[in-house]
């Protein structure tokens, strides 16, 4: 026979599943490795890299990860080595000595909800800003030992991964996460089985399993619905940040809102505050309502009561950033709720209404959180300004600087963000405490008392590890994405510590104008070129999938880095994550932001930079119109010089290349015989001493509870003891007003005022008498005085209240004497109002009539 030259069966391959276990003296890792507390304490940090430092760059930093991939062999090295093992059980005492620490029970509880947190890279759950501010408050509300948890959700693909092909087109890469390797821990009910929370939509339940994150102190609680109860329509919700469809929108605002209440209510939870960063979350406030009134209280007596203990955070300043739904969408998912909360159909859908009697607006998620928030808060000072006029119509019969739109200027969280070797700097001259009193600007200023020796070698040891990282992280990708390995080599090797580095990394939104720098190619080559005083640029940053602009700006600025006369001194990196935004921030000598005057809501990114002695390049938008100080940084001013855009990005342009010319290179390269500029040093300590303390996460936490939770925290006790009885009379209150306001009326009205016009300094008596049908003195009335601005813009000059002088049966007489101080032509006209001690705000109850003033005498 002839024999085969070959033969052989199908394998019966068997999956086997080894676990990796730790030995008892290493288990105490375990517990650190599933609490983020890691991520910001430098020491621990440390520790996992050094055990095993070649794995845990493959591990991408997760110290989960690397738990579960180090090899039984160097377990048993670990444990023999003494010297390491001292360190694990000192790393553990100081995670022990945090984590013991009771909540301050003295300030008011808060529950957190927002669709995004950047805690870490190895957690995907964000995508950018808005993330990273919601990932940096959590982590201040454990270090400040606040009672806060937060609510979010467990994506199973997060945000995409960007790598860019041959001719610079973002490619959007989503990853599918691993929940198994990374640092979170699975939430279970009573009998030891995963919680399960029961979500309605429609006439269906959709099922969410509960994922924790220990962020130091804060439990900070995942939804997920990719999981096997659901269907194939529904397990997608959880599937990435952002995705999908408007239908797939409102499926996530609806699991984040009315899912994130029901999941507290499971788990027994109560705070005094519920606050909504951004308005994907506003939906808490609808399921809070059902909740009060499935307890017995009437629909105005529960809005009562939710409105007083919730607040809105606003991020963005332009109305096309709500989430907006149509009525045929919206009803589809929420056409039940009307009858749970027992009024009509157009009375709900009305309350995401700015004119609720307008059928063909569309239900927004920004204004029903306003009619449901008794506070309202924008992220910067200009923003809360730029707010207050955005939400204004919501608040028809007030002037946009009249209402009760506040603001609290973002800050970042220091530990995080500040790096190892800075911290090490401060630790070593600034006061003791500095890390429980950030805010003190005097701390800050023992900046001077550091030597300008120091500074320098601080700053270049983070240049030189910003160099390296990009060398190593990034060779492999432009090989492989960049064709041509010579270039590619050539360009690592032009990579140059002692230039000057400036970056430009954020989100590439096309108002964010990172085209701006290249208006004018042949002067940033003359810029760039300088063998003398050599400047590199970096930029980093994703656009949106269904961004084509944002794309195009990433595409356009990659194929003018591969220029001869670019290639190497304007660099793109791919994949701006937490790991090379810490890099960044740290590692380059001036932060550049040149957004459309005033699209900035606040930015963080700069504040970030603050902390390092990393120098702003600014226009004065968001947090650097507050923050900018002269000679700690520079500016391109707010004001807008041309109307036309394309006009005003050429003198932005012309402004900072001049500036660059003339100011920041010839300064940089001002060196002294030990080689650094002793006035480029002066700018760091100034910016460090006089900035970076007023932009802490911790002064923004502490601003949040002097401003919105502690004050709403008291104004909710007081309504909601003895059964709610305030509450309750208020709510009463109003319907009685609401149901007589249009039958109040004018008895008779007087002024003294010449026809001839008044004169400055002259007194000029103004009376009212108002039946106020039964009301008792429940109106007010003041006149209103309004003048043109440059802009052409009317705004309130003055208010000038009336006084309730007497009354006879239902007539109440106002009365103030006026006596104008300045002269000119203004609008008046008298407002009236209803009034009650215990509103918060005229906004609460916003109902105004406008009377008009008498005929002259």
């Amino acid at each position: 026979m002839k024999i085969k030259a070959d033969y052989a069966n199908a394998p019966q391959w068997k999956e086997l599943t080894v676990k990796s276990t730790l030995p008892e003296q290493l288990k105490c890792l375990n517990e650190i490795a599933h609490n983020m507390w890691w991520v910001w304490n430098y020491e621990a940090r440390d520790l996992f890299r050094d055990l095993d430092p070649e794995l845990y760059h493959d591990a991408k930093h997760n110290p989960v990860m690397l738990l579960e991939r180090l090899s039984f062999t160097r377990k048993e090295e670990i444990l023999k080595d003494k010297a390491l093992m001292k360190r694990i059980q000192s790393v553990y005492a100081l995670f022990r000595e945090y984590m013991d620490v009771k909540p301050d029970n003295t300030r008011p509880s808060v529950a957190y909800f927002c669709m995004e947190y950047g805690i870490h890279s190895a957690l995907k759950i964000y995508s950018g800003g808005l993330g990273m501010l919601a990932g940096d408050y959590v982590k201040e509300a454990s270090d400040s030992n606040v009672d806060m948890c937060a609510v979010g959700f467990l994506y199973r693909f997060g945000y995409f991964t960007q790598s860019l092909s041959m001719d610079g087109q973002q490619i959007a890469n989503y990853e599918s996460q691993n929940f198994g390797s990374l640092p979170i821990e699975r939430e279970l009910d009573e009998n030891g089985n995963p919680l399960v929370i029961d979500v309605p939509y429609t006439n269906y339940q959709v099922h969410a399993y509960v994922w924790r994150v220990n962020v130091g102190r804060v439990k900070l609680y995942l939804l997920d619905t990719d999981n096997e109860l659901n269907s194939e329509f529904d397990r997608p919700i959880t599937h990435s940040l952002y995705g999908g469809d408007w239908e797939n929108r409102l499926k996530q605002e609806i699991l984040l809102g009315i899912g994130g209440m029901l999941l507290l209510k499971k788990l027994g939870i109560k705070k005094d505050v519920y606050h909504c960063n951004e308005g994907h979350a506003a939906l808490c406030n609808l399921q809070r309502l059902c909740d009060y009134i499935d307890g017995g209280m009437t629909f105005n007596e529960a809005l009562e009561l939710v409105r007083a203990s919730s607040l809105y955070t606003v991020h963005t300043p332009v109305p096309a950033g709500h989430d907006y739904f149509d009525e045929g969408l919206f009803g589809k998912y929420m056409g039940g709720y009307p009858a749970k909360l027992g009024i009509s159909w157009d009375e709900f859908i009305g309350m995401g209404r700015i004119n609720p009697e307008d059928h063909n607006e569309r239900f927004c998620m920004s204004t029903f959180a306003c009619n449901t928030c008794q506070e309202v808060n924008g992220v910067s000072k200009l923003h809360g300004w730029v707010s207050q006029q955005m939400f204004a119509p919501i608040w028809n019969g007030y002037y946009p600087e009249e209402n009760h739109v506040g603001y609290v200027t973002n800050g970042v969280h220091f530990p995080t963000w500040c790096a190892t070797e800075w911290r090490k700097v401060y630790g070593k001259y600034f006061n003791e405490n500095h890390m429980y009193d950030q805010s003190n600007q005097s701390i800050w200023e023992a900046i001077y008392n550091v030597p300008d020796e120091e500074i320098w070698e601080t700053r270049m040891a983070l240049k030189n590890k910003l160099v390296s990282y990009i060398r190593e992280q990034f060779r492999d990708t432009w090989l492989r994405n960049q064709g041509d390995p010579s270039r590619v080599l050539n360009l690592l090797e032009r990579i140059n510590p002692n230039a000057l580095i400036i970056g430009f990394c954020r989100r590439f939104a096309t108002y964010k104008r990172a085209h701006l720098l290249f208006t004018d190619l042949d002067r940033l080559a003359k810029i760039v070129n300088d063998p003398e005083h050599p400047v590199q640029f970096l930029f980093a940053g994703k656009a949106h999938p269904a961004d084509g602009a944002g794309q195009g700006l990433i595409k356009k600025i990659y194929e003018i880095s591969q220029r001869p006369e670019f290639l190497g001194k304007i660099i793109f990196l791919e994949d701006y994550d937490f790991l090379l935004a810490r890099r960044l921030v740290s590692g380059v000598d001036i932060w550049m932001n040149t957004p459309t005057r005033p699209l900035e809501a606040s930015g963080t990114s700069g504040e970030k930079a603050e902390m390092n002695g990393v120098v702003n390049l600014s226009v004065l938008d968001g947090w650097w119109l507050e923050g900018y100080r002269e000679g700690a940084g520079w500016a391109l001013t707010e004001k807008r010089t041309y109307q036309n855009q394309g006009h005003q990005d050429q003198l932005d342009a012309a402004t900072i290349y001049s500036l660059l010319e003339n100011e920041i290179i010839p300064l940089y390269y001002k060196k002294n015989k030990k080689g650094f500029s002793e006035g480029w040093i002066k700018v760091i300590k100034n910016s460090i001493a006089q900035i970076a303390p007023h932009y802490t996460m911790k002064r923004q936490l502490d601003d949040y509870y002097d401003k919105f939770y502690t004050k709403e925290a008291k104004r909710f006790k007081e309504i909601s003891k003895d059964n709610c009885r305030l509450a309750k009379e208020i709510a009463q209150w109003k319907e009685v007003v609401a149901e007589r306001w249009d039958a109040i009326n004018v008895v008779s009205a007087s002024w003294d005022f010449p026809a001839s016009g008044a004169e400055t300094g002259g007194k000029y008596k103004l009376t009212y008498v108002i039946n106020e049908q039964g009301l008792e003195d429940a109106v007010g009335l003041e006149k209103v005085n309004l003048y043109v601005n440059k802009e052409g813009q009317e705004r309130i000059f003055n208010v000038e209240p009336l006084k309730m002088v007497g009354h006879e049966g239902n007539n109440y007489t106002f009365e103030v004497e006026l006596t104008p101080q300045q002269a000119g032509t203004y609008k008046s006209a008298v407002r009236m109002y209803p009034k009650n001690k215990n509103l918060p705000h005229r906004q609460d109850f916003c109902y105004v009539k406008w009377l008009e003033l008498p005929n002259n005498q």
